[in-house]
């Protein structure tokens, strides 16, 4: 006699189990704004710049790392798979481009960097199970890099919003042109990361499309 499950069966639980797993890596809006996510001091200012230096699209993903000043001290930016959303998956994408761009800041007691994601997507400011992803994605990514998880932006045909905060703006939008670097609002173009010795080095970026 043997036991087990139909096929159908099985093949049922596992997409259950599965499911039930994705949801599991989701922050609620609640959530993220319980988790005292610091404030950008400018955002305008920021989206500006990161959408002036990326001009990203639709399914475009934005990674920034800030320094205590808010001055941009890297920046990279990448195209999701079209794959369901699942919060690992965006972990594992964020610090893969992490790693690339910035040195990891474990040996610090306290996080001195934020990372900042802007997503740019389909669809109006509210919030959706996509972000939820991303939000939980962002949050362990700078766990595991040894930053301050900071703040997820969307960027859509209506403007941008800074998700758990309330503000936004019309411009840019996922359909705007982006400014030239060091023109008007896009001010974090013009900022170069410098070492504790103040002299300039350049800006490290990685962008992959």
């Amino acid at each position: 006699m043997t036991l087990g499950f139909a096929p159908s069966t099985a093949a049922s639980l596992r997409s259950s189990s599965v499911s039930a797993s994705r949801l599991a890596r989701i922050l609620e809006p609640a959530e993220w704004s319980a988790a005292g996510v610091p404030l950008l001091r400018n955002p305008r200012e920021v989206v500006s710049g990161l959408h002036s230096r990326h001009t990203p699209t639709p399914s475009t993903a934005v990674l920034a790392v800030l320094d205590h000043e808010d001055r941009l001290a890297a920046s990279a930016s990448f195209v999701r798979r079209p794959v369901p959303a699942d919060g690992w998956d965006f972990r594992n994408a964020l610090l893969a481009h992490l790693r690339r761009v910035i040195p990891h800041d474990l040996r610090r007691r306290t996080p001195v960097r934020t990372a900042v994601l802007l997503y740019c997507r389909e669809g109006d400011e509210r919030w959706t199970e996509e972000d939820g992803a991303w939000m939980w994605g962002l949050r362990d990514a700078c766990t595991l890099h040894g930053l301050r998880c900071g703040a997820y932006i969307t960027l859509t045909r209506g403007g941008w919003q800074v998700l758990g905060e309330g503000r936004g703006g019309r411009r840019p939008s996922s359909d705007s042109l982006p400014l030239p670097l060091g023109d008007g609002p896009a001010e974090l173009g013009r900022l170069t990361p410098r070492p504790a010795s103040g002299s300039a080095e350049p800006l490290r970026r990685a962008a992959a499309r």
